[in-house]
């Protein structure tokens, strides 16, 4: 099928089946996302294309994963530029959003940065541009972004496209960063078994288990002890959710396959992943990740906030959401948010960021 000018809705809705059908097809990311930027970039008429994805502990240090059309030479020198790209710059304050670059910044302003003028120095003369940064939440970052060289902008009806494709392409990122490196060292069962970082179990529903790692029936126990259980042993909140992700298939774009579990101090993250398909089966890894939340409230913050207001810090420093704290503390949403603004009025800070960020500075400071 070949598509030309702006595609009607028909024609869209096969194009985002084409993507899903690509970016499912495989845990490869290079393959994945070049098949993916392929049908893309003849969709939205792009000239060039990129991936990067951030290197854990290595902060504006990036990998390039999938570059399309687009000089080594940019990728060579993107570390000593990175600091001028208004790019990365303007999609990181607004995560899985999609962005044009007249929402970045001003026409004029663009042609007279540093970036722009890097870019063609390198023989990529870059006029029109659509990006979004993809958070996944789990230390990772990535960027997915698409170059014009002529000047008609990216359409509103095109940016919109791209963000329904959006929660998929962050999915397909942090499934491939997950198991990508398994798949290349071999049978991915047998390394799924031999990872000593998650606890998995994988399942070809309706009926089959095809493995679980020796530990994951002991947690299960631990975080579900009063919840009942359904196949398989598991409890029936993770069984509803894998029927209901197994129904949407390759349409569920904006589906939850996380779902997070919190105690104090402690949190268990449950990632649905379907897994390559298989004559006749789709199976379903389901990954545990226990993580304990070491930040605790500084201690001289205990001198300037009330009891309830350190419950409601601690909380927060645990990385639970407004509603999970309100609901945990027994309080209205509207309270909670009540206690936070007291608590940022004391501590002179703006936001629940900014708290996060100088709770960690101050715990460090006084491990060292």
């Amino acid at each position: 099928m070949r598509v030309k000018g702006q595609p009607d809705s028909m024609q869209r809705e096969q194009v985002l089946l084409d993507v899903m059908t690509a970016l499912t097809s495989s845990l490869d990311m290079k393959e994945v996302f070049s098949e993916s930027h392929r049908i893309l970039s003849r969709v939205l008429a792009a000239d060039f294309g990129g991936l990067c994805v951030s290197r854990p502990g290595e902060p504006g240090q990036y990998d390039w994963p999938m570059i399309q059309d687009m000089p080594q030479v940019f990728f060579d020198r993107y570390p000593e530029i990175s600091h001028e790209c208004f790019v990365s710059a303007a999609v990181v304050q607004q995560p899985n959003t999609v962005l044009r670059e007249s929402e970045m910044l001003s026409r004029q302003a663009m042609r007279n940065s540093a970036m722009y003028a890097h870019c063609r120095e390198m023989h990529m003369p870059v006029e029109r541009i659509i990006s979004v940064s993809l958070d996944m939440g789990l230390g990772w970052h990535s960027g997915f972004t698409l170059y014009r060289e002529n000047r008609k902008a990216f359409s509103e009806q095109e940016q919109a496209f791209l963000q329904r494709l959006t929660p998929i392409l962050a999915r397909t990122v942090r499934n491939c960063l997950m198991l990508g490196d398994l798949v290349r060292q071999g049978d991915l069962l047998d390394q799924l078994f031999r990872h000593t970082g998650l606890e998995s179990i994988v399942l070809s529903p309706p009926a089959i288990e095809l493995m679980r790692t020796p530990r994951s029936t002991a947690l299960l126990h631990r975080w579900f002890p009063d919840e009942p259980c359904g196949r398989f042993g598991l409890p029936q909140v993770l069984l509803d959710a894998l029927e209901r992700l197994s129904r949407s298939g390759q349409r569920m774009l904006a589906g939850q396959d996380v779902l997070t579990f919190r105690r104090l101090g402690r949190s268990l993250k449950v990632t649905f992943l379907p897994l390559p398909a298989h004559p006749g089966r789709t199976p379903w890894a389901l990954l545990f990740q226990e993580v304990s939340h070491s930040v605790q409230v500084p201690s001289e913050w205990r001198k300037r906030l009330t009891p309830r207001e350190l419950d409601v810090v601690q909380r927060v420093l645990n990385g639970w959401d407004n509603r999970t704290i309100a609901e945990d503390m027994g309080s209205s949403l509207n309270t909670l948010k009540t206690h936070l603004k007291r608590v940022f009025v004391k501590l002179a800070v703006p936001s629940r960021a900014k708290l996060i960020l100088l709770a960690q500075e101050q715990s460090a400071e006084a491990a060292g």
